[in-house]
């Protein structure tokens, strides 16, 4: 292409030989109805079948194809990651590559993204509403998950699971991806001012080749979740994170002696038959640590930030008097 596309579709795949070729077939025709300037990036995760082979003859045939392949299976979000790095697009759309996403949907987070039935919004999300998944194994732990993560992070959205969702170039731009966080980027663009919408897409049973999801995955999530809140709520200030733990447990530990005083003075309770002054040893040397590693954590921000020239902050416009002219900025 000679010039950069509007649109860019990102799709890792894993050992989906099979679902090549219809996959594109559908999805190239969806994005040609829609008459915009297109790509699709497609990772091959280290596929062990024929995937990258199928991805060859496909791309011989259409200009607008790009592979990547990987030289060994490193997940979903790296795959994600280096398509969405990869892309040109003004709009990024990643879809997943086992055809239960419908590329038709694509036309409905486009015209959602750009305000359609309410404001101009950054990213909006895919919703399954009607999943076709199996209920114990899939689809209730995917609700409770869903719950969980939106009471923590406070980006109420149905289905963090659904890959198929619509962002604007500018809120993935410094977006790095690790362990299963490609579902949380909605959480990362809403926390720096983006505006998210969702949107009811439809859902297919998948035909060919094996679910790499499972519940093992439900762990990682978590664990995922809980780094995501880390980064959101204390990456400019660990102190309060670290120094609060080690408050509460000198707390703790002075509670313990003066507990276990009080049991000398008054219950003539010799301090060996209690294990009081062992917890509150213990409390304190927990507490000391914690705001050791708390200003250490400081002065790996403050290396972080000043090393790379980063600010703690982003300006989304500047106003000057200078001929009223006001203008976006990013930074």
């Amino acid at each position: 292409m000679s010039h950069a596309p509007e649109i860019s579709v990102v799709i890792p795949l894993y050992n989906e030989e099979e679902n090549v070729a219809p996959l594109l077939a559908e999805l190239f025709q969806a994005l040609e109805a829609l008459g915009r300037p297109h790509e699709v990036v497609c990772v091959d995760d280290g596929s062990s079948d024929g995937t990258f082979a199928a991805l060859r003859r496909e791309v011989e045939a259409r200009p607008c194809l790009r592979v990547l392949r990987f030289r060994r299976n490193f997940g979903q979000t790296a795959a994600m990651s280096a398509g969405i790095e990869a892309a040109r697009g003004a709009v990024i759309v990643p879809m997943d590559g086992d055809l239960q996403n419908d590329p038709a949907d694509i036309g409905k987070l486009l015209a959602r993204l750009e305000g359609e039935g309410g404001e101009r919004v950054e990213v909006v999300s895919g919703w399954r509403k009607h999943r076709m998944d199996k209920e114990f194994g899939r689809k209730l732990p995917s609700r409770i998950a869903n719950r969980l993560i939106s009471g923590i992070s406070g980006v109420e959205l149905h289905d963090y699971g659904c890959s198929l969702k619509a962002y604007r170039r500018e809120v993935l731009e410094g977006v790095r991806l690790y362990g299963e966080m490609h579902r949380f980027i909605p959480i990362y663009a809403s926390w720096q001012g983006a505006r998210v919408a969702e949107q009811v897409v439809n859902h297919r049973a998948r035909l060919s080749g094996k679910s790499k999801y499972g519940l093992g995955r439900t762990g990682k999530v978590l664990l995922d979740l809980l780094v995501v809140k880390f980064l959101a709520s204390f990456t400019s200030k660990p102190i309060y994170l670290f120094g609060g733990a080690g408050l509460v447990s000198l707390v703790l530990s002075v509670l313990s002696f003066l507990w276990a005083l009080g049991l000398k003075l008054f219950d003539e309770k010799d301090l060996v038959e209690t294990p009081l002054p062992l917890l509150g040893v213990a409390f304190a040397l927990a507490g000391l640590i914690c705001l050791l590693m708390g200003l250490l954590a400081e002065l790996n921000v403050r290396t972080y930030y000043e090393s790379q020239g980063k600010r703690p902050y982003l300006v989304a416009e500047e106003l000057s008097g200078e001929g009223g002219s006001a203008r976006e900025r990013v930074g």
